[in-house]
């Protein structure tokens, strides 16, 4: 069974509700499709008559639950939730309305907040920072997380590194120059979410263009001081660097430029530097390498939230939902119980 339908699969067994906010978009549609005729997940698709006219013909809606927020029933609740979370950057009711009915991501985010629904995957039609930014506002970070950032789960086809082909690229979509401390806390992050998603070991790799002091320099001595923090917020974790990436994962390189590494050529999280590293990277290797590419996936967020490439395809949008709806189902396991009384 390949990963995605394993993680179909486990999607299947816990059924949970995943909100669509992209109406305007066709591409959801077709998605949300295929996502009850799999029977992954129950869908909520946010749309106006219009948006469904101008989008929908030929898909089969029967079983999607669709709902247009400027005539929710619990548009009120929302709005009035939505104001007391934000009344201490100034929120009124006036705008808080203003905003659940014109841009539906936080309107779907409300959803989420309230328990009305399970996760939230949208992007396709809208940047990362128009997705994530109604993420951050009103679900926050989890407890215990340093920090919200984004992966991309790479699927590379016949290929013998990593986990047959499985990696975790990090941070490909948030993060734009993080500090050493936000570095470890990514490469924790990530291997917590290889753990959760893959259900493998987790073996983690600080990436650079140096591999343990061939080169000297302040962008090399950033991913030093990252792995010995990474070290000491989590001592069992195999993770090691700095390394180059042919390092990382071919062992006969490996075994000459980090002898005795335990992470060298086995690596199947791959930790890069900064943004521009981590977003070139997986675009080479999903355009080159013809890889599945899922995400950006968030993880740190105290609600399953995932954005989506604006290049997406529908079946990338089916398995981004059977991906939140996994990370939903861990989120709402680790919640803590309430006291009793």
């Amino acid at each position: 069974m390949s990963f995605i339908d394993n993680i179909k699969e486990r999607a299947k067994a816990v059924y949970k509700t995943i909100v669509l906010p992209e109406g305007m978009e066709r591409r959801t549609w077709e998605a949300a499709e295929k996502v009850i005729k799999e029977k992954i997940a129950k869908v909520i698709i946010l749309a106006t008559p219009t948006m469904i006219y101008e989008n929908a013909e030929g898909i089969d809606i029967s079983g999607m639950e669709i709902i247009d927020p400027n005539t929710s029933g619990k548009l009120q609740e929302y709005v009035e939730a939505f104001t007391e979370l934000r009344k201490s950057k100034g929120m009124t009711e006036e705008n808080a309305r203003r905003i659940l009915t014109t841009d539906f991501m936080y309107f779907a985010c409300m959803m989420v907040k309230l328990g009305d629904a399970d996760g939230v995957v949208s992007g396709a039609c809208h940047s990362s920072a128009n997705t994530l930014r109604p993420s951050l506002q009103i679900l926050k970070t989890k407890p215990g997380a340093a920090l919200v950032s984004a992966f991309f789960l790479m699927i590379v086809p016949n290929c013998i590194y990593g986990d047959n082909g499985t990696f975790i690229f990090s941070d490909c979509g948030l993060e734009q120059n993080p500090t050493p401390e936000k570095l470890a806390a990514i490469a924790v992050s990530s291997a917590e979410t290889f753990r959760l998603l893959v259900q493998k070991t987790p073996y983690v790799a600080m990436l650079s263009h140096s591999t343990k002091g061939s080169a000297k320099h302040d962008d090399v001595t950033k991913v030093v001081d990252a792995v010995r923090i990474a070290h000491k917020l989590d001592p069992d974790l195999l993770l090691d660097g700095e390394m180059q990436t042919d390092a990382a994962l071919v062992p006969e390189v490996a075994a000459y430029k980090a002898p005795g590494s335990k992470v060298a050529g086995r690596a199947n999280v791959l930790i890069f530097p900064d943004l521009d590293a981590g977003n070139i990277g997986y675009k080479l290797v999903e355009r080159l390498a013809k890889a599945e590419a899922y995400g950006p996936i968030t993880q740190g967020l105290a609600g399953a939230v995932n954005d989506l490439s604006r290049g997406c395809n529908s079946d990338d949008i089916v398995g981004v939902v059977a991906i939140t709806a996994v990370q939903a189902e861990d989120l709402a396991n680790s919640k803590p119980a309430p006291a009793e009384e």
